[in-house]
Parts: C-alpha cells; sequence; structure tokens
C-alpha cells in the first residue's frame, strides 16, 4: 500500500459518533494527512502568517468582545452543552484570539503557522503527529474511563475525561480533550514529525467553503515551505 493509499485509509476510518451530532447537529470536521513536513525553525514567511494573525485579532476584538466574535460565541454555547465551563475551559480558538491580540509565540514554522492559520480564518485546529496514532481518529462522548496523557507540575500524569465530554481519541486513549481544549503529548508534533494530521472544527455559523478555505490556507502554506508536500483530505459531517 502506497502512502497515500493509507493516508486515504486512515482518514476513511476517522468516525464522529452519533452522540456527538445529536449535540451539534452542524458539527463537521475537515481532516487533513500533510505529508512532507519540515520541523523548521520560525522564518520570515511564518513570521509574516503570525504577524497577519495579531493584526487580524486586534481588528475584531476592536469591535466586539472576544466571546461575541460569531464561532468562538457557537464553540462556547457547545461546551455548555456537554457540561464544560467555557469561561474556564477555553476553545482552542477564543485562547488564540485572545493571546494573539497580545502577541502570539514563536515555536517552529509548522506550529506558528497553524496557529496563524486557526486565527486568521477564525477556526479551532489542531496538529499531531500521524505516526503516533494508534488506530482511527474518532471523536466520542467519553464514558469517563479513557486514558488522557498529560504532564502536571512537569510530570507524566494519566487523567480521564468527565463522561460525556466530547473527545478524540484512538485505540490507545484520548488524544484531545474537551473537543478542542487541549491536546495530549502523546500524539504531538515535534520537530521529528514527517506526517501531520490535522483537524478544523466547524460549527454554524462557519460555512463549509470558509472551512475548506481555511484547510487551503494550511496547504499552501506549508507547501511553500517543501513543495514536495502531500495532502489527503476528508470532510466528515452528520451525513
Amino acid at each position: 500500500m502506497s502512502n497515500t493509499e493509507a493516508h486515504d485509509t486512515f482518514l476513511n476510518s476517522a468516525s464522529a459518533d452519533a452522540p456527538v451530532f445529536e449535540l451539534r447537529p452542524d458539527y463537521r470536521a475537515l481532516l487533513l494527512v500533510i505529508e512532507g513536513l519540515d520541523a523548521a525553525p520560525s522564518n520570515a514567511a511564518s513570521d509574516e502568517l503570525i504577524h497577519a494573525a495579531e493584526t487580524h485579532a486586534r481588528s475584531l476584538l476592536a469591535d466586539q468582545p472576544v466571546e461575541e466574535l460569531p464561532h468562538i460565541a457557537a464553540w462556547r454555547e457547545a461546551y455548555r452543552a456537554f457540561g464544560a465551563k467555557p469561561q474556564r475551559t477555553r476553545n482552542s480558538l477564543e485562547a488564540l484570539t485572545r493571546r494573539a491580540a497580545e502577541g502570539l509565540p514563536r515555536v517552529n514554522a509548522l506550529t506558528d503557522i497553524y496557529n496563524a492559520i486557526s486565527v486568521l480564518h477564525q477556526v479551532p485546529v489542531g496538529g499531531e503527529d500521524l505516526a503516533l496514532y494508534a488506530g482511527p481518529a474518532r471523536l466520542v462522548r467519553a464514558v469517563g474511563d479513557e486514558a488522557f496523557e498529560a504532564f502536571a507540575n512537569g510530570e507524566a500524569v494519566v487523567e480521564h475525561p468527565n463522561a460525556g465530554e466530547v473527545v478524540w481519541r484512538d485505540n490507545a486513549g484520548v488524544t484531545c480533550r474537551r473537543w478542542n481544549w487541549r491536546q495530549g503529548p502523546r500524539t504531538a508534533l515535534s520537530d521529528d514529525t514527517t506526517t501531520g494530521f490535522f483537524i478544523f472544527d466547524a460549527l454554524e455559523p462557519m460555512t463549509d467553503d470558509a472551512l475548506h478555505a481555511a484547510g487551503n490556507a494550511l496547504v499552501a502554506a506549508l507547501t511553500a515551505i517543501n513543495p514536495a508536500v502531500s495532502v489527503s483530505q476528508r470532510l466528515v459531517t452528520a451525513q
């Protein structure tokens, strides 16, 4: 099986369970596998995107509070629906938009780019190392005994999601808690990552066209770093 066929198989095996769509029938996930990543340091191209994201965030927040931005407001409502308190556990888009207004950190070109795309297109984006996945990616409502590997005070710990919490998981346990709140270190991107798995989470009022535009922007930015990258993608919906 070629890498492209393997990536298509992985994407086709990804799923979101019916109870998630019962919670939010408008939910969609754009899933991308991108091969040929280069863990380059932050550079002029990634810095330009970060600067554009910071400028965009300041412009958005000049007119309204962050919690009233349309997609962020939708995610706050989704968090409340499964019992999370959005003022305490902010969805990744809200956390980044707040931070962008003050200045985003520079990590490396890959992380800088997908953080910037998230803010610019106002959509939660998660990036993980496909090679570290154990089986398919699944979005489920947790039972509560699933393992989530994390760090606390510099020490490795195993946490468990709350019953009913929406989580991404694979066969080994939870990869991201509270839909798009916190990704785990087990499948995290690193300098050794060559094939990334990216998740774009959308709720209304974000349209499918806007969702695909965000995915295309990520692909374009990563292709500018390495024109040889290959991309597989799939849109997961309630239908």
